[in-house]
């Protein structure tokens, strides 16, 4: 039995924002050839990724936002019917079209779903290959290419749904999930790590003192090994410390050295190694249970091979 589940849906495809935009469907079409052409979709576990209930989102968001967003899209709908423009603008960086609405309920639902499968022990681990991504995404706020907050949303079910007193949140993104942060700061069954380059996007990167937040900012340029020295020294001894019953990872590969959307240095043996260090928590403390959803990367050929590497650590091949 293959123990990686790979959660996906052809929804996620159909959202989009733009011509040239950097948060493309073919991020998905490059994660998926990758994994056919070196072997690796042969040991994942196929699933398709359902709808997230409305209550479910709500663990995370605000009920008045999760109806405006909706509202937006079907405002749309009718806009577009009446031959207006195709998309709505919700920042600079950030738009619906008409898919954006079921696309982002399909990566919410591909967390929970997958959160649900790795608890019931039909998964050991779980990659989330979903679109629009999430960490962005604040309790009442949608930015940064990012609408629902999958990771939060889905660390929140397995504590209120499943009944897990810890967990942890893991944030490998070039960018700071400030919408994470917004979500389960002061939270003490959450414990997040993350680091992220700063100064960047968004402005102020780590907004609060929350003690349950190991946040680790780093200047650009900084390179795997010392993303691993500062790993070892913040993250490490508070996940521990923490020992969570389950961990989520916000999986972003924009901090590849081949990504122009970030200018730190890591390289695929970076994520291998963080991969297999999260993997020996989530061993001793959480019973291997790891639900990793995509956040960025936007190096189309950099994203396949990260998420070659991740994937070959989650499924033992």
């Amino acid at each position: 039995m293959n123990r990686t589940g790979y959660f996906s849906h052809s929804d996620c495809r159909k959202h989009e924002m733009g011509a040239g935009h950097p948060e493309c469907p073919q991020r998905l079409d490059a994660i998926e050839d990758r994994l056919l052409v070196s072997g690796v979709a042969d040991a994942l576990d196929r699933r398709e990724a359902p709808v997230a209930p409305l209550a479910d989102i709500e663990l995370a968001h605000g009920r008045m936002f999760v109806a405006a967003l909706r509202g937006l899209s079907d405002g749309l709908r009718d806009e577009i019917e009446a031959g207006g423009p195709t998309h709505a603008k919700i920042d600079p960086d950030t738009s619906i079209n008409i898919h954006t609405w079921d696309a982002a309920l399909r990566s919410a639902g591909a967390a929970i779903a997958a959160t649900d499968a790795v608890l019931a022990g039909e998964l050991e681990n779980a990659f989330c290959c979903v679109r629009p991504p999430g960490h962005h995404a604040c309790r009442d706020k949608a930015m940064g290419f990012c609408f629902f907050n999958n990771v939060a949303i889905a660390a929140r079910y397995a504590l209120e749904r499943h009944g897990l007193q810890r967990v942890a949140i893991v944030d490998f993104d070039v960018h700071h999930g400030n919408g994470t942060e917004d979500i389960v700061a002061g939270d003490p069954r959450i414990l997040m790590v993350s680091f992220f380059q700063h100064p960047f996007y968004p402005e102020g990167g780590s907004q609060s003192n929350a003690s349950n937040l190991v946040n680790v900012p780093v200047p650009a340029y900084t390179r795997g090994m010392q993303v691993r020295d500062l790993i070892e020294t913040y993250w490490i001894p508070r996940l521990e410390e923490h020992r969570p019953e389950m961990i989520f990872i916000s999986a972003g590969f924009d901090a590849h050295r081949e990504d122009d959307m970030g200018q730190l240095g890591l390289v695929e043996q970076d994520y291998t190694w963080i991969t297999s260090r999260i993997k020996d928590v989530a061993r001793q403390h959480a019973g291997s249970r790891i639900v990793s959803c995509l956040e960025g990367g936007y190096n189309l050929s950099a994203l396949g091979r990260s998420v070659e590497a991740h994937l070959r650590v989650l499924a033992d091949v």
